[in-house]
């Protein structure tokens, strides 16, 4: 029997009080979506050197660029909006260049909420720092409390040729998912498609359509996905990808 693919999941970051270091931090449905569709989940800590990190990327399959806080502006060139918020320039570097060594390599990727921004920014794109603030008529994107993790709350219209429809395995080319982000992807990075949208325009799904599988989502599959099948149909495509080692 072939050994699992060994996927790679970012984390965030607390400076407890009077204490020493960081304390790592990630919600635990993320690495149990990984387990459930046949992954071996592992996290990859904040505060390493670029050789530490480059070898740890060398023995996973895949890389899941987890939700977060915002990306620092100044890495699409922007100022920072008094709604930019959580930064963490640390964090922003790491996920950064995993996102770039996954695209050159060709090794497959998911980005989760903050992961499509990372994504796109990796890329060369922008972002929109407060879709309330910058987009007219928007709807609410963003929701009071964790309660709303598992709460479906808007629908996304798909691409029916894209990667991203045909991983969620849905009927029609509409998925319901839960929102829980403040920021968006602005300009779209060069070599990115748009394949998922909300009613009021905001970009919810994008993809490299020359990669295997090198997808972004706005929302949270893995907080969906022990309860809604198309959710965890997306963790099982990305773990098949990543199983064609090489």
């Amino acid at each position: 029997m072939s050994q699992a693919p060994l996927i790679g999941i970012t984390v965030g970051a607390t400076k407890p009080h009077g204490a020493n270091g960081l304390s790592l931090r990630i919600r635990s449905t993320y690495p149990r979506a990984v387990a459930a569709a046949r992954g071996l989940p592992t996290l990859i800590p904040l505060e390493i050197d670029t050789d530490t990190l480059r070898a740890i990327y060398d023995q996973l399959d895949g890389v899941v660029l987890s939700g977060g806080g915002d990306v620092d502006p100044s890495r699409y060139g922007a100022a920072k909006s008094i709604c930019t918020e959580d930064v963490d320039p640390m964090r922003d570097e790491l996920e950064i260049k995993l996102a770039q060594w996954a695209l050159q390599d060709d090794k497959p990727l998911l980005g989760i909420c903050r992961g499509i921004q990372v994504f796109n920014v990796a890329m060369g794109g922008t972002l929109i720092q407060d879709i309330s603030d910058e987009v007219l008529n928007a709807m609410r994107h963003d929701r009071d409390g964790y309660d709303w993790f598992g709460r479906l709350t808007h629908e996304v219209q798909l691409d029916p040729g894209s990667k991203l429809h045909k991983a969620l395995g849905i009927q029609g080319d509409r998925v319901m998912v839960n929102s829980l982000h403040h920021q968006s992807v602005g300009k779209l990075a060069p070599g990115l498609c748009v394949v998922g949208h909300a009613s009021d325009g905001i970009i919810e799904g994008v993809e490299h359509p020359e990669r295997r599988f090198a997808v972004g989502v706005q929302w949270h599959p893995e907080a969906l996905s022990s309860e809604h099948e198309p959710h965890q149909h997306l963790f099982e495509a990305f773990i098949a990808a990543a199983s064609q080692r090489g």
